[in-house]
């Protein structure tokens, strides 16, 4: 897998003094809307990590997951922001990371230097709740549309579906919280209200 030929996304940053904006937080949250958001408003480029995985390796982050393990995984994203600390250091720029990044030490160290670390933070009920819209009850009992991280438990209902979610949104909620920057506390609104939310709190007008 080549996980290295990120020119395209880089050309066109420039060096300057202001932060890079790193967005952090559990699936769903809702980072890569809002870095998009961000990105135009601040006419920065944007990158999601996630986005980049798949198109440089013709697998989706679920399917490296769950088909070759969180390792190899893990690996391609550390490579991943390997580049992008070589070549995004000092340079305007919102990155997008995985929801899953707070697990993997190594592409935090990459990314450290980069600018700000800002998680955005949506309360667990929501967070499920846009899980279960994504989800399919098979007639066989299995569960499609899972994140991989649930799918790898082999859960077969929706309470065993929320345990698991319970126990690794409280994890990573908590870690999250013990390395960003910034906690922007983001709800049930429309994207439109909560990029609002987003720009108060980084004080951008």
């Amino acid at each position: 897998m080549d996980f290295c030929n990120y020119k395209q996304y880089t050309d066109g940053m420039t060096t300057s003094p202001d932060p890079a904006y790193i967005l952090f937080g559990i699936k769903h949250s809702g980072k890569t809307t809002q870095g998009r958001l961000l990105a135009k408003k601040l006419s920065f480029p944007f990158v999601d990590i996630d986005e980049i995985i798949t198109k440089q390796t013709g697998f989706t982050p679920r399917q490296i997951y769950f088909d070759y393990g969180p390792e190899k995984f893990m690996s391609a994203e550390e490579k991943i922001c390997r580049v992008l600390e070589k070549k995004c250091t000092g340079k305007k720029i919102v990155i997008a990371t995985g929801g899953g990044i707070c697990d993997n030490a190594p592409a935090l160290m990459r990314l450290r230097d980069l600018g700000m670390f800002i998680f955005l933070e949506v309360s667990e009920e929501i967070a499920f709740d846009r899980i279960l819209e994504k989800i399919k009850f098979n007639d066989d009992g299995s569960i499609a549309n899972l994140p991989a991280y649930i799918a790898r438990k082999e859960p077969k209902t929706e309470e065993e579906v929320r345990a698991v979610f319970h126990d690794v949104f409280t994890e990573r909620t908590a870690r999250y919280r013990s390395f960003v920057d910034t906690i922007v506390p983001l709800d049930a609104v429309s994207e439109e209200e909560n990029f609002k939310t987003l720009c108060g709190a980084l004080g951008i007008v």
